[in-house]
């Protein structure tokens, strides 16, 4: 596992988040959102810091529109946490890593 966020793509994703022996986190992100840029190197940061714990991955929702839709992403950046297949918890907009790392905390 990596300590900073991984690509995924629509093809990629049953695997590498659904079928997830960890929950994971999925930063939804568009190369054009200032705000996805913001908030990115946040989520390198979590990457690193619960390395082990949780794997952590982008998804760039203009290249992979289908995953993007069936989970109704509206506006990105969008952070969804995903456990055993499910979608457990949601934060959407540019947060701090004090609430992002307590959103997970929830989880592990």
């Amino acid at each position: 596992m990596s300590s900073s966020a991984a690509p995924v793509t629509d093809a990629s994703f049953p695997e590498e988040v659904l079928e997830s022996s960890v929950p994971v986190l999925v930063d939804f992100w568009a190369p054009w959102c200032g705000p996805c840029r913001m908030v990115a190197p946040v989520v390198d940061e979590i990457a690193e810091q619960y390395d082990g714990q949780i794997k952590v991955v982008k998804l760039n929702t203009d290249e992979n529109p289908q995953v993007a839709s069936q989970y109704g992403i509206r506006s990105i950046p969008t952070l969804m946490i995903f456990k055993e297949g499910q979608r457990v918890d949601m934060v959407v907009g540019a947060v701090p890593k004090t609430t992002l790392a307590t959103t997970i905390e929830k989880y592990l």
